[in-house]
């Protein structure tokens, strides 16, 4: 078999192209190959499908392709153009690549399966590729599964920020909670980075929004309350965020009683910190013994990680009246408590206790959004962060944006 005849099979070339000439460079472990078509056919305006005649060719362009047994392999072929009556003068597509592409539709491909792999180093290394070209290939295939996805109803949102940088950079990542998909990056965490979001979206997608999981961002809820009927019905405030809160309130408790003893002598409640940070099921074994001598000491700290574990049954009630009941119980306890931190902590949960309530019929938490972040976070630190937001925006809809992100090859 010919190496012209071999090609026109590896490339999948079809009439009226054929290969027509390869050339291989040993030294410099290359492959080249030139495509070309027949004569006198017509040819589809990309635009609307009417066929016309050649009208002229476009300079010589070259694709790069799948390597051959290790050899870098060209495609070189200028393309032709037609003269459409209602378009004007138009590139043909070309069955190997897609319009303004510098790879073939096989190469893309593969640099994808490999990029979802590995960091774009190494991608660049396995690929044989630039660090700009990797880009290239990355914002390609973001953009060609932005442009393929459907408009969609989403019932369940889960919202949170992502620390994007160095000081107060952050984007805010939006979630389709059932899908467990990142549905958009927009940046900043402030109102408008939430209802610029729910500005794109067509009243059916609007209305069909039933909940949104957050933490109790007043930007957050502000952008809900604002962009959606019945907004205030529709939040719930994480469960994760409500407890660190209450967890802090208790570190800050324990603290302070800690910094008190040890003014008298030893402090019992030294090096104890994250023994109280555990909910009673999973406190490691080695802490029992400590843990249960400190509970007996009749401590604020003790009394202060009571509430807390306390407050966690609110979220057990699948009626939001049991819940409210619970929580007036709740409630009385924490803020006659005379522990100051638990009291403001409780006063702070007044104020948002519709979203907490709001579980009982919702029952969705962010805990697949944290999911997200935290292999977002490893996705940074591989990268040792990215050139700015656009670049981070492409690479976290690439890997977690349930995007059909090939080109089709057939």
């Amino acid at each position: 078999m010919r190496d012209i005849t071999l090609y026109q099979y590896l490339l999948g070339l079809e009439s009226p192209w054929t290969a027509s000439q390869v050339e291989l460079n040993i030294e410099n472990q290359r492959v080249d190959v030139w495509v070309e078509h027949a004569k006198g056919r017509q040819w589809p305006c990309p635009e609307c499908g009417t066929e016309g005649p050649l009208h002229d060719h476009g300079e010589e362009r070259v694709w790069r392709h799948l390597d051959s047994c290790q050899f870098q392999t060209l495609l070189h072929a200028r393309p032709p153009r037609v003269k459409c009556p209602e378009h004007g003068v138009r590139r043909v597509r070309l069955p190997w690549a897609e319009p303004r592409a510098r790879f073939t539709l096989l190469f893309e491909r593969f640099a994808i399966e490999v990029l979802r792999q590995t960091n774009i180093k190494a991608a660049c290394q396995i690929l044989r590729i630039s660090w700009d070209e990797a880009w290239y290939i990355l914002h390609r295939a973001v953009g060609r599964g932005l442009s393929r996805k459907q408009k969609r109803v989403i019932p369940r949102y889960g919202v949170d920020e992502k620390s994007a940088g160095r000081g107060q950079d952050y984007v805010t990542i939006i979630c389709d909670l059932d899908g467990g998909t990142v549905e958009e990056v927009t940046e900043g965490n402030s109102k408008q980075s939430l209802t610029s979001y729910f500005e794109q979206l067509t009243p059916e997608q609007i209305d069909g929004i039933e909940a949104v999981s957050m933490d109790m961002s007043k930007a957050y809820i502000h952008a809900v309350l604002d962009m959606l009927p019945e907004g205030k019905e529709k939040i719930v405030f994480d469960r994760f965020h409500i407890m660190k809160h209450m967890g802090e309130a208790l570190d800050k408790v324990r603290r302070e009683e800690n910094a008190m003893l040890a003014k008298s002598g030893e402090s019992p409640l030294k090096g104890s910190r994250f023994i109280w940070l555990y909910s009673k099921e999973n406190l490691p074994e080695k802490h029992w013994d400590r843990f249960y001598s400190l509970k007996a000491c009749d401590l604020k700290t003790g009394r202060a990680w009571a509430i807390k574990e306390n407050l966690r049954h609110i979220w057990g009630y699948k009626r939001r009246v049991w819940a409210e009941r619970f929580w007036k119980k709740w409630y009385f306890w924490a803020t006659h408590s005379r522990l100051e931190p638990v009291k403001k902590a409780a006063k702070t949960f007044k104020s948002h206790l519709y979203g907490i309530l709001n579980y009982a019929r919702h029952r969705i938490t962010n805990a697949s959004v944290e999911g997200v972040n935290s292999q977002i976070e490893t996705l940074w630190k591989s990268a040792c962060g990215f050139r700015n937001k656009k670049r981070f925006r492409t690479v976290i809809l690439f890997h977690f944006g349930g995007l059909d992100l090939y080109p089709v090859t057939h």
